[in-house]
């Protein structure tokens, strides 16, 4: 297993445990609503410490339920995802399509661009011919008698 694979693998176990400690603890446990959101605790506490608060802004749209509540922030949520997934990628392929013109600018083949452990071309020990892959069975490199 890959370093990175463990580092995965950990921080996925790291995950799990977060999700699943407070419910196997109990935590919570007494309250009428055990896990209720930061904006409903923060509500609680001010009205406790000042009961006569009155909140200074009104919501834009009060869900008819908590579900749709829950819904909408799961939504708000999937879309943030996608976001940064696609930001993520965009600038992983930019860095890779960037080190690939890179290679081809030095003279390096197009397949080691791809990750084959090719040797550049004309470097001592290899007697491909310029523009080739170091190794015969290669894709796009054709030997002096194919």
């Amino acid at each position: 297993m890959s370093r990175n694979a463990k580092i995965n693998s950990l921080l996925l176990l790291l995950v799990a445990a977060l999700a699943v400690l407070p419910l196997a603890l109990g935590l919570g446990e007494g309250k009428e609503e055990p896990f209720a959101g930061a904006d409903a605790q923060a509500e609680a506490a001010i009205t406790e410490l000042e009961p006569d608060y009155e909140p200074w802004f009104s919501p834009l749209y009060e869900p008819p339920s908590g579900e749709i509540e829950s819904a909408l922030f799961a939504l708000q949520a999937a879309l943030g995802a996608g976001v940064l997934a696609y930001y993520f990628g965009l600038r992983r392929g930019r860095r890779q399509g960037e080190l690939k013109s890179a290679l081809r600018a030095a003279g390096m083949p197009r397949e080691s661009a791809a990750g084959d452990a090719a040797e550049p071309a004309g470097s001592a020990g290899s007697s491909a011919p310029s523009g080739s892959v170091g190794s015969a069975g290669s894709a796009g490199s054709a030997g002096p008698g194919a």
